[in-house]
């Protein structure tokens, strides 16, 4: 199935015209009845000759209703440009025509409307205005065709051309992302709310989960209709009707975008490739505010020149664009923007999910080049500058490149040394050779900055770093990455630089070389007041050669170990051991005794049963 849009000045026929080639009143609105003029969007579809149907979206004509007529050419595959012969090539046919051209629509068709109020010699001239108009723009070369829809006269050959272009119009692509930027809005009783839109990208069916960006409300699809005719699964091209399960009306608003969970993310800053129309009267300067068009959204933006402080009629620049309220669009998206009064111009998202970026610098309009027109490696490139580390799963839903062409780069890029990849699957992270040659130092400069501050400490708290350089989910990949290349060892619970060697001062080494002295003297029996402090003690921990039971009581790994298996022996034996029992064992103090059957208690070794031990 393919769409048709409309296009022309304000009491053309548009809509009478619909209605001649459909049977259908696009106009659904009572006032737009009342007015004789469409207000906003319309809908009605025929079939071709050969069987195909076509859907129709019915633009607005007037000048005030202009960001409506936005909301439904987008996404067309067809223009008909309307231009009654009585008339011309009027204010708003110009305006329309350029905003086809801006959003580059390439296939159209001019309908010369009203033939039976001119005689032959005018429709020429007409005509010939109407040739001088559409070649400078993207309908050039577009078959003109008059009818009158009064007497229908010249509607068969309307339908032959339209049958004709759409018979060499490539099938919409099949990305297998769905998008349906949602341009109506309703209820039905019975069945709820419903959204309507133009669906892009790929197909939709009954009971699929679904959810609307930017709010990332989710929901399932209740229902789907094309014209009015139930179907399970509509594809991309197609004008959808669908009923949604759980979402209220007031929930949504038109330019959201239905969509499948999980990839489309929303942004408010985009870099572009800006295009002014080359009859407005005043440059475009830096910072200008504008309303922003793309799909059904609009929101107002303020327009960011890199290049220049300000853009004249009809040229091309790059600029950045802070959009107000979130949108969801992709690379190669479409867009357009306005003054209050007129369209200004429009072009291409070349990053949809972009930093602010510094104007006046060669070396981002270079990124931006590359963006726009570089290789494979390139684009993961500079992808990779602003969103590191990037899982594969992000880049593949992010990154604007076909999925295909993801593994090849990464593999192409690994090879020449340009990225470096950790982990396996979907969750496998990138970095850019810089951005982890930048991790790195950070790592090694956090961790010489530790060991200088805590040389008799054996290393940083693992999660301590891991929170200072903000690695969050990802610290294990990159902790064991920077282990294999020697930059790391782990001991523990703590990270170290890996040629760091724990360093005394003459005191610390006579208080450790004294409490292990007296440990050996008094296995069972460890005196207090000889525990070094902390980081010493901590690291003789860390090290395995004491075991702290509880505090001021420290036994020697070797007593502590000798102490463990004569009570498990026992109680084996005997079923239970007793606090006055383990005293006697050991020839020690109740104080001792108590400290080690706690510890065990903790350890889940023992169990306390009255005054009784038994094992767990």
């Amino acid at each position: 199935m393919f769409v048709l849009g409309t296009a022309g000045h304000i009491d053309h026929g548009k809509s009478v015209l619909v209605k001649a080639l459909t049977g259908i009143d696009p106009d659904r609105l009572q006032e737009e009845k009342e007015r004789g003029m469409t207000i906003d969007l319309g809908f009605a579809w025929f079939r071709l000759p050969g069987g195909e149907e076509v859907g129709i979206v019915d633009v607005p004509g007037h000048e005030r209703f202009i960001k409506n007529m936005l909301a439904g050419v987008g996404g067309i595959d067809l223009a008909l440009l309307i231009v009654a012969a009585n008339e011309g090539v009027m204010p708003q046919t110009r305006e329309h025509l350029a905003i086809l051209d801006l959003l580059g629509i390439e296939k159209g068709i001019v309908a010369v409307t009203k033939k039976d109020l001119v005689d032959e010699e005018w429709l020429e001239l007409v005509t010939l205005d109407i040739e001088e108009a559409v070649n400078a723009t993207s309908l050039s070369g577009a078959p003109i065709v008059a009818v009158s829809a009064l007497t229908g006269e010249g509607l068969p050959d309307l339908v032959a051309a339209i049958d004709e272009l759409l018979g060499s119009t490539p099938l919409r692509k099949d990305t297998g992302r769905p998008r349906l930027p949602i341009d109506r809005i309703f209820t039905i009783a019975g069945a709820g709310t419903v959204v309507t839109g133009t669906l892009m990208d790929s197909s939709l069916s009954t009971g699929r989960e679904v959810e609307i960006v930017p709010q990332g409300l989710k929901s399932r699809i209740r229902g789907l209709q094309t014209h009015k005719t139930r179907v399970d699964t509509a594809g991309p091209g197609n004008r959808v009707a669908v009923n949604l399960v759980g979402i209220a009306t007031t929930q949504i608003k038109r330019g959201d975008v239905l969509t499948t969970p999980g990839w489309l993310v929303p942004t408010n800053m985009v870099s572009v490739r800006l295009r002014l129309l080359p009859h407005l009267r005043r440059p475009l300067a830096h910072n200008t505010t504008v309303s922003f068009h793309t799909g059904a959204a609009e929101t107002m933006a303020r327009v960011r020149l890199l290049e220049n402080d300000k853009l004249a009629a009809g040229e091309t620049a790059w600029a950045q664009l802070s959009l107000k309220n979130r949108v969801a669009l992709l690379k190669g998206d479409h867009f357009i923007i306005r003054s209050p009064n007129d369209t200004l111009g429009g072009g291409t998202i070349v990053d949809p999910h972009t930093k602010r970026l510094r104007r006046h610098r060669p070396d981002v309009i270079e990124g931006l080049n590359i963006k726009q027109e570089g290789s494979a490696e390139d684009i993961l490139l500079s992808f990779l500058e602003t969103r590191q580390p990037a899982e594969l799963s992000t880049v593949l839903r992010q990154s604007d490149l076909p999925s295909e062409k993801v593994s090849p780069a990464i593999d192409s890029l690994l090879s020449d040394g340009r990225i470096t990849v950790l982990g396996q699957g979907e969750q496998k992270l990138l970095y850019s050779a810089p951005g982890w040659a930048q991790l790195t130092n950070q790592v090694m400069s956090a961790l010489k900055g530790y060991h200088g501050e805590h040389p008799a400490r054996p290393g940083m708290p693992r999660a301590d770093l891991a929170s200072r350089l903000n690695l969050g989910k990802h610290s294990q990949p990159v902790f064991q990455k920077l282990a294999e290349d020697n930059i790391i060892a782990e001991e523990g619970a703590a990270v170290r630089l890996a040629d760091h060697q724990v360093a005394f001062t003459p005191a610390q080494q006579n208080s450790i070389d004294s409490f292990l002295k007296s440990l050996a003297a008094h296995p069972h029996s460890p005196p207090s007041n000889l525990i070094p402090e902390a980081d010493l003690l901590n690291l003789l921990i860390s090290r395995k050669q004491v075991v702290k039971v509880s505090d001021g009581v420290v036994f020697s790994t070797e007593a502590y170990d000798d102490m463990v298996g004569k009570l498990t022996a026992h109680i084996k034996s005997h079923d239970k051991v007793t606090l006055a029992e383990v005293r006697d064992i050991f020839e020690t103090s109740r104080k001792y005794a108590q400290a080690l059957l706690e510890h065990l208690d903790e350890k889940k070794i023992t169990r306390r049963v009255g005054d009784d031990r038994v094992l767990y």
